[in-house]
């Protein structure tokens, strides 16, 4: 009895925070009354309903567990949740009234849960629907009137490990076997299949104490999902090319451009090629074939019989592997298959097998969808590399960024804080827009462990630590602060860069670096395996040089927009670990600082940050960075370990910072070698790498800004501007920078020392321009800059 009294009194505490911050929902969740709340599912719901003409305004909100696609009689209108936790679990919101007409009007969607086959980055506790309307919208509003059915020739396909793709955070493909397909569901009738019964509460009363029932009647639908609203634009849906076909039997060689009829009794194959990488919903439509099989097969690239890639434009014999879908026709007319979630590819591969009756192949569509980033930046120069290199890094920021930030769009989908550091600043310089940005922001401040740390990936069903992630949370927090002129959500989130701090100091020694660190204390991929490394003593100069930026960095923020109490000790604990790199990391012998006290070990991850945060002398930088420089991925010389493209834009800063700037172009040796590959988006790490598309190698569209145009913040929120061009061997440049104010566009023409050309800034906004060790200031409007070459 006390047991049943405390869970009693548990829910009555948590209903009315519920309702406290949420009062305005009526509306409640619903289900299907059979379906197992926690496994694999796909539910339809239909709301009928009549109109007396059509209105001008029909606002619904609209959420599920764990995912939603709505209709509008039978027009689709959008899809969502974006994903959170359990604590924000988001709602769209959505005016039907353009669907809308006088008369009899429905609305449907569809709502599945892979359960456990579901993507990682998506948290659940059960299959549920959700939509409440505003005003007249109020009448068609969850539960009343709304119909169920489960969705029976649509389900989850098991992974198997296989290679590459024993790590499939992504999610499984899909079986849709359209013989138990019901084909009805998206109209106003009932076929074959259609099994519509009164949707009912996912609160299934019987698992709680009596106590419990009574104080969850009539409020049931905050129980589990504490409702927000999602910040976000809705995601691009728009049609784009499913490829062309570039290896095919005689019978099909012309799909998709032309419909084409597989034989009875055959087995074809059909490779198809966008030529560049796409995220998108494939929709195959196709007549007759009772009987047969498709398989659909995603890849970013083709495999020769040895599993390597080579030049992503040969076909030959190559084959496609990885993700699939299985689609069964029943023989009907004009069946459509298309998954629930999008997929990734480049290349994608039909193994169509029939049985007993000829199948039509009608068409191969699809629609792109990602977040809705405009590229307002631009950057010419003399070099067309730089173009290439700038067009597949925008391409790879965009394809990995949806309702969150993705490292990968083929294989995990998940949002790690040190691959959307990067991703932030490409989105602030290149897109000018940080509503996704301050999704992560937010995203990581909440999923701080009691410890105090953030977890390395957020959202996530599977917890994973990386406690040097918590340190450049901090480090994008600053980003953040510099490049946009909204401070609030910076001071909204210093009180839990104060806990990751707090943390690390429980494992700062007293010589001030940091001994060994619990989790995954992972830094960068080296040709070896990983870093960090550790001493006998386990200690590490690399984790600490982390550390130390982001104690400067906390420093900062807290002395203009927090406390100068914690501003002072970080500063203090600063002075502390900085000596104790120097005392105990330098290697005088080599000039270099080595990567644990032991000094067996080098890199340039090491080198870079010491660098960067003037652990190594200023006189000393040139010299030690131009060695860093020379250093390749995946190369080991003197024992160097080298970094990754994902560490070279730490490496491209530290260039800049030791006064090399011009030298940064000569570091996109690693990106121009890719070319000749002809990969259209950035791959994860050098050599037979994994992933094609990865995030946190497409900084060069921003280093092309910063570094190549050379501008940047001089101050908080962009307040002023710096503008120190490092065109290197280039003889021209022009570039255009989304700033808050407007726009900054630059063009410089090179020659020699010389500079000259135009800046025109915003009006309001005032900056300097840098160059050659003479400083002339900028104005809003036009300004001329150097002297005419001779």
């Amino acid at each position: 009895m006390r047991l049943q009294g405390r869970v009693a009194a548990l829910l009555l505490c948590t209903l009315a925070g519920a309702v406290a911050g949420e009062g305005e929902w009526h509306a409640s969740w619903i289900t299907h009354p059979a379906v197992p709340l926690r496994e694999p599912a796909v539910l339809h719901f239909r709301r009928s309903f009549h109109l007396a003409s059509q209105p001008g305004r029909f606002v619904v909100h609209v959420s599920a567990d764990s995912r939603f696609a709505l209709y509008v009689n039978g027009r689709r209108i959008g899809d969502g949740p974006a994903r959170g936790d359990l604590a924000h679990w988001r709602y769209e919101t959505f005016d039907l009234a353009d669907s809308l007409h006088a008369g009899d009007n429905f609305i449907t969607a569809t709502v599945w849960n892979f359960g456990v086959y579901a993507p990682i980055a998506q948290v659940s506790d059960r299959t549920a629907f959700l939509l409440q309307g505003e005003g007249e919208a109020g009448s068609v509003s969850t539960p009343s009137e709304w119909l169920v059915e489960i969705e029976h020739g649509q389900s989850p396909v098991p992974r198997k490990p296989e290679g590459f793709w024993q790590y499939m955070a992504c999610g499984s493909g899909e079986l849709f076997d359209a013989a138990k397909y019901d084909w009805d569901w998206n109209t106003t009738s009932s076929g074959p299949h259609s099994e519509w019964v009164k949707a009912a509460s996912p609160m299934r009363e019987n698992i709680y104490p009596d106590a419990a029932k009574a104080a969850l009647a009539g409020r049931q639908q905050d129980n589990y999902w504490q409702l927000v609203p999602d910040e976000l634009p809705h995601m691009e849906f728009a049609a784009t090319d499913a490829g062309h076909n570039v290896r095919s039997d005689a019978a099909v060689q012309n799909f998709p451009k032309d419909a084409a009829t597989v034989p009875a009794h055959s087995h074809v194959h059909i490779m198809l090629d966008r030529g560049t990488l796409t995220t998108a919903y494939p929709k195959l439509t196709v007549t007759g074939g009772k009987g047969s099989g498709i398989r659909l097969t995603y890849a970013e690239a083709l495999y020769d019989a040895k599993q390597q890639k080579g030049d992503r434009d040969e076909v030959g014999t190559r084959k496609a592997l990885g993700l699939h879908d299985t689609f069964l026709p029943d023989g009907g007319e004009h069946r459509n298959f298309e998954p629930l979630w999008w997929r990734t590819w480049r290349y994608l591969d039909l193994d169509i097998e029939t049985a007993g009756a000829p199948m039509t192949l009608e068409s191969m569509t699809a629609n792109f969808t990602a977040y809705p980033f405009q590229e307002r930046a631009t950057f010419q120069s003399d070099d067309p590399d730089l173009k290439r290199t700038w067009d597949i890094s925008w391409r790879t920021a965009r394809l990995d960024a949806h309702e969150t930030y993705m490292d990968t769009p083929y294989y995990e989908q998940l949002q790690y804080i040190g691959d959307t550091r990067l991703q932030a600043l490409i989105s602030y310089t290149v897109a000018g827009d940080d509503r996704l940005a301050l999704q992560a922001l937010k995203a990581f401040d909440e999923s701080r462990l009691p410890e105090g740390i953030t977890q390395s990936r957020y959202p996530t069903s599977q917890p994973q630590i990386i406690p040097t992630f918590s340190l450049l949370w901090i480090g994008m927090l600053h980003d953040y602060w510099m490049y946009r002129p909204d401070p609030a959500p910076v001071k909204e989130m210093l009180p839990g860069t104060r806990t990751v701090l707090q943390w690390f100091a429980h494992y700062e020694q007293p010589d001030g670096l940091l001994r060994k660190l619990p989790w995954w204390s992972f830094v960068d991929w080296v040709s070896k395996g990983e870093i960090p490394t550790y001493d006998a003593s386990g200690e590490s100069c690399t984790t600490t040089l982390h550390y130390l930026g982001a104690l400067e960095d906390a420093s900062a923020m807290e002395r203009a927009l927090g406390d100068a109490y914690f501003a002072d000790q970080y500063a203090a604990r600063a002075a502390r670990v900085r000596q104790g790199i120097v005392g105990r990391c330098w290697d005088a012998g080599r000039a270099m600082l080595a990567d644990e006290p032991g000094r067996t070990h080098f890199s340039q991850q090491t080198n870079v940050l010491g660098v960067l945060y003037d652990v190594v002398p200023r006189n000393e930088q040139p010299g030690l960075m131009r060695r860093m420089l020379v250093i390749e991925p995946g190369s080991t010389p003197d024992g160097v370990l080298s970094a990754s493209y994902y560490f070279r834009f730490y490496l491209a800063r530290a260039l800049a910072h030791a006064g090399l700037g011009d030298e940064y172009l000569a570091s996109l040796r690693p990106w121009r070698e890719l070319l000749p590959l002809h990969f259209s988006t950035w791959p994860e790490t050098p050599g037979e790498s994994r992933s094609d598309s990865h995030a946190w190698s497409a900084h060069p569209a921003y280093d092309l800004l910063t570094l190549v145009a050379g501008i940047e913040p001089a101050s908080p929120g962009f307040a002023s501007v710096r503008i120190a061009p490092h065109p290197g061997s280039l003889q021209n440049v022009t570039a255009t920078f989304p700033h808050p104010k407007g726009v900054i566009s630059v063009h410089y023409e090179h020659r020699g020392d010389d500079l000259t050309g135009t800046i025109r800034l915003p009006e309001g906004l005032n900056g300097i321009f840098l160059w050659k060790g003479t400083m002339q200031p900028l104005h809003g409007g036009q300004n001329q800059i150097g002297k005419p070459a001779r």
